[in-house]
């Protein structure tokens, strides 16, 4: 069984900057893809970011250039670095982690931008 428990939400003006951490529990190993998703109001549930085994990343376009994914294996923890928010970005944030086909996601976090 894997356990994901997010912190690090909040509010923040926009041309802020959050980081987020999910820190994860259980059989998980370093060749575990994780991500981040989002879901704002109304909208379906989009990804953010992900990171592979080897450092391999990939980005919402809508996000390239401001968010930084990172993970350290030896915590088997991820990360997401939001710099240059925008009201847009206010959202519930989740991470994900597949294992052997199988998805847990966190409790999510909210974060709000305000204008």
């Amino acid at each position: 069984q894997v356990q994901l428990v997010e912190s690090g939400g909040g509010l923040v003006q926009a041309g802020g900057s959050l980081s987020l951490s999910c820190a994860a529990s259980g059989s998980i190993s370093s060749s575990n893809v994780m991500a981040w998703f989002r879901q704002a109001p109304g909208k379906q549930r989009e990804l953010v970011a992900l990171i592979g085994s080897i450092g391999f990343t990939n980005y919402a376009d809508s996000v390239k250039g401001r968010f930084t994914i990172s993970r350290d294996n030896a915590k088997n923890t991820v990360y997401l670095q939001m710099n240059s928010l925008k009201p847009e970005d206010t959202a519930v944030y989740y991470c994900k982690v597949t294992v052997r086909l199988k998805e847990y996601w966190g409790q999510g976090t909210q974060v709000t931008v305000s204008s």
